[in-house]
């Protein structure tokens, strides 16, 4: 399964997210990665100095996505103003002049 947008692939089915009852905001390209932690956090009982190896690939999963979109929003910020400049008197304003202006 392939994310639009995205350069990782999504390595979890949804069947194993459900299965291991992932809430929905966190089945992305990471969730194959949460679910042995949660796991690891269930049998520990969520002593923070467990399973540090599962949290450190997790949380750089998700900072490495984090990096990708924040590139991603700076290339369509690029070209808006891009074509923004080029066409500086086709765009609408942003403030429309009032009637009596």
């Amino acid at each position: 399964m392939e994310v639009l947008g995205s350069s990782q692939k999504m390595i979890a089915t949804q069947e194993k997210m459900v299965e291991a009852k992932v809430p929905l905001a966190y089945r992305d390209q990471c969730a194959h990665l949460l679910i042995p932690l949660n796991k690891c956090h269930q049998a520990d009982l969520y002593l923070p100095w467990k399973c540090e190896n599962e949290r450190h690939s997790y949380e750089k999963c998700q900072y490495e996505l984090l990096i990708e979109r924040m590139l991603q929003m700076q290339k369509i910020k690029e070209r808006a103003s891009l074509n923004h400049s080029q066409s500086k008197g086709a765009a609408f304003p942003v403030i429309p002049k009032t009637a009596n202006a």
